[in-house]
Parts: structure tokens; sequence; C-alpha cells
């Protein structure tokens, strides 16, 4: 059986990969807080994940791996927004989940086997708040309930953190009701105008960590393999994890590896909006951006290392994948992929050394090997393929607009000949005349209606 080895952030060394139960591995992945689209650096884990259940999959079996990413759908960020547009929290919940799936769809990442919403677990989290107070873990206090940190000796250990050191470094106002500065919410009380539920200690809802912990333990168990997100979930939302759901649940060990992705950069710097850097998934795919390419890049950098989207990778990695879709038309994979590519995603989810590998396979002949190989990682799948069909569609268009201009030039009709160059920069098709000829290539923002309305009045 291949060995499979991850970077644990809990031990912090990449440790062989041993599941509690081979015949049911699992694994829970943090997913979206539904408010609004989801921006490019959400997506990072969830294309982690993607690779990793399919390494998973590949060598444990397709029945015995259980993959679970939940919804936070009870947060003060939607209460928030159903305040300032006038619409419904179901209305802004409901619609925000159909842009995640259908952004994460057109990424290629396959959807979970459960996908649960918090608002369908709060008994479990009740029942889980219930626990932690009768074990002295948490309080209750002016209607809200919180977990005593100090009263687990291990807290700061996922992070690498003292509680005393996250004191002293410390600059928000404490509430007067907590015991202590680190002390996290995990119940607290609602208004009239805020979504709430019954409880024992008041109307409210629930603090943002207990969800995931209420939600693993009731659909993977108290203990299970791995648990993953973005880095900049470790601390403080993974840290609480671990420490109220060992606390609810003694002597068992809760997630057993913890996965965490780097963050994402543009252009060499980090994604903000105050930068006018920031763009969602939606964004690049309305764009013209093909989710496949968007896929290739995010995963031609280790999930561990900072990711720098820029557009010279994006139409790099268009280039290929058309090249790549050309070798692979028509031909059914094999069974298996190479041990080679394997062998890469099994080092730690190595997806860069993979993409490596691949381009090894391109250059030989075994084209079945290669597109088994390439469907390891989610490249080349036939249902992601219609934009490089549009593309070959495209090619015959353009050939007949450059003949077009060259034969306005020729008849000295400048005035034609320029609205075809201005038509192909306005439908993304950027064209270069070389000493050897003419040359175009498509860009990221190639639009394929722009380029139909303009062979048409050309040919009219």
């Amino acid at each position: 059986m291949v060995q499979i080895r991850l970077t644990n952030t809990r031990t912090r060394k990449k440790d062989v990969f041993s599941p509690l139960d081979p015949r049911n591995v699992r694994l829970y992945l943090c997913g979206p807080t539904v408010y609004d689209r989801a921006h490019l650096g959400n997506a990072r884990p969830v294309l982690v994940f993607d690779v990793l259940v399919r390494l998973l999959r590949h060598v444990y079996g397709a029945n015995h791996v259980t993959y679970v990413r939940n919804i936070t759908d009870v947060d003060d960020k939607i209460n928030d927004r159903a305040a300032a547009t006038g619409r419904s929290i179901r209305e802004i919940t409901e619609e925000t989940v159909g842009w995640y799936h259908d952004d994460m769809d057109a990424l290629g990442a396959a959807r979970p086997d459960h996908e649960p919403r918090a608002t369908d677990y709060i008994t479990q989290m009740i029942a889980m708040i219930e626990a932690l107070i009768a074990r002295r873990h948490a309080y209750v206090a002016e209607g809200h309930v919180l977990f005593d940190v100090r009263s687990f000796p291990e807290y700061g250990r996922l992070s690498g953190r003292s509680v005393d050191d996250m004191i002293a470094g410390a600059r928000v106002e404490v509430a007067p009701f907590k015991r202590d500065p680190m002390d996290f919410v995990l119940w607290k009380p609602s208004d009239e105008n805020q979504p709430g539920w019954g409880s024992p200690w008041s109307r409210g809802r629930p603090g943002w960590h207990i969800e995931c912990s209420a939600m693993s333990a009731a659909l993977l168990g108290p203990s299970f393999d791995i648990h993953g997100g973005g880095i900049d979930l470790q601390f403080p939302h993974h840290e609480n994890e671990v420490a109220q759901s060992c606390c609810a649940h003694p002597g068992a060990g809760f997630a057993q590896v913890w996965l965490h992705n780097e963050m994402l950069q543009v252009e060499g710097r980090k994604m903000s909006k105050s930068l006018g850097n920031f763009f969602t998934v939606r964004d690049l795919l309305d764009k013209g951006v093909p989710g496949e390419v968007i896929r290739f890049v995010m995963l031609s950098t280790h999930y561990r290392k900072p990711m720098d989207w820029t557009e010279t990778k994006a139409a790099e990695a268009e280039a290929v994948l058309r090249r790549w879709r050309g070798l692979a038309a028509g031909i059914e994979p094999a069974a298996s992929p190479a041990p080679s590519v394997v062998e890469a995603l099994a080092d730690d989810l190595n997806t860069a050394g993979a993409i490596a590998a691949l381009h090894e396979l391109a250059g030989q002949d075994d084209r079945p090997l290669f597109v088994a190989s390439a469907q390891m990682l989610g490249l080349l799948m036939p249902e992601m393929g219609a934009w490089a069909e549009a593309g070959d569609a495209a090619k015959a268009m353009i050939e007949a607009l450059l003949a077009a201009r060259s034969e306005a030039r020729k008849m000295r009709d400048f005035g034609r000949a320029d609205a075809i160059r201005d038509g192909f920069k306005a439908a993304g098709v950027d064209v270069m005349d070389t000493a050897g000829g003419v040359e175009w290539a498509l860009t990221p923002g190639f639009d394929a209606a722009r380029l139909a309305r303009l062979a048409r009045m050309v040919r009219a």
C-alpha cells in the first residue's frame, strides 16, 4: 500500500499517516460562512482537500473515506448583511450557498459526503455546552456561556502559544463578565432582531467555534483522522475547537492530523480590498478565466507555501492545458494513475511535484496513463473541458478574421483593418505581427461572445 506522509500542524513534522480505521478514513474541512461570494483564497483549502480526498480514495478505496465540510449559516456577519440590505437571513444564506456550490463546482471540486449546516445542529451544540458546564470547563455569565481556557492545560499547543503570552499580546476590550481575557464564547444571547434558539441560559445563538466541534462529533465521532483549513483558522478557531472537543469528550483525541494551507497573494501582494486586488472566484470566471485554469494555478504551488496568483501564471496554465487537452482528446484513461504522480501526492500533497510528473508523462507515448494521472489531480476531467472546446471554435473565427484583416490591408481599407484590430483587443485576443508572421493568443479575459459579434460584423 502507498505510504502517505502529511505535515501535521500539531506535531510540527511530516508524519506517516495511519488512519484510526482504514475502512473509514474520516476528514473535516472548515467551510464557508455564507454571507457573500467566496474569494479566491477561500478556494484554496477546498482544492487542497479535494486532492487529498482523491488520494485517500485511491489508496483506501472509494467507499472507505468520509469527507465533511460544514456551512456556517448563523453568524453576526450574516445578521449584519441582512440588516444592511433589508433581506431575510434565510434568503441571503440560501442564495450564498448556491453561489458557493456553483463556484466550487466550476473549479472541479467534488461535493463532500456531508455538508452540515450549523442551524441544523443547534441541539447538539447545546448538549455539548451542557457537558462542558457539567465538567467545569465552562461557566454561565449574564446569559452567555464561556469556555474556561485555564481549565484546559494544553490550550495553545496547536498554535504554539502560551496563554500568558496571548494575553500580553492582546489589544482587545475584555467583556467584564469574563473570568479570563482568553475565555471564549460558546453561547450568547440574542435580541429580538437576531436569530435565536431556546437554551437553559438564554434565548440566543452559538458562538462560532462550538459549531464545528458539535458537527464533527455528530458525523465523524469524537476522534477522527484529519481536520484542516486555512492557516488563518489555526488560532483562535482551531485552537478553541481542540479545547472544547477534548474537554467535552475526555479520552478522545479529536483530530489526529491537522493540515493548514498558507495564504494567497495577488501579483506578489497580500490580497485586500484596500489594495484594490481583492476578487472572488466568480470575478475570475466572469472574466473568462476557466475553472480548470484556476485549479491548475492553485495546485502549482505546495499548499504549505504562500500562493501568488498572477495573470502570467493564468495565461501559462491555459496554454499548458490547451496542449494537454489536445493530447487527451478521444483517449480513455488507464485504470490507474502513474506511480510518479501518486508518489508526489503521497509526499505531503506535493501537487507541484505531481504537475511536474505530468509534464514528463505528456511527452511520452502512453496517453491513457497520462490522462488517468491528470485526472488524479482533477485535471482533464471531461466535464471541465467546455472552455477548451470553445477555444477550438474561437481558433477558426480568429483565423478567418486575420485573413479578413490581411485582405483589408491589401485593399488599403485601413479603417476596416483597424476595426478588426480593435475588436480583437476588446474580445481578449492578443494579436502580434512578427517577422515570421502573425501570432495570436487568448488572454485570461477572452470573451467568446465579443469575438463572435466581431466575426458577424466582418461578414456583414
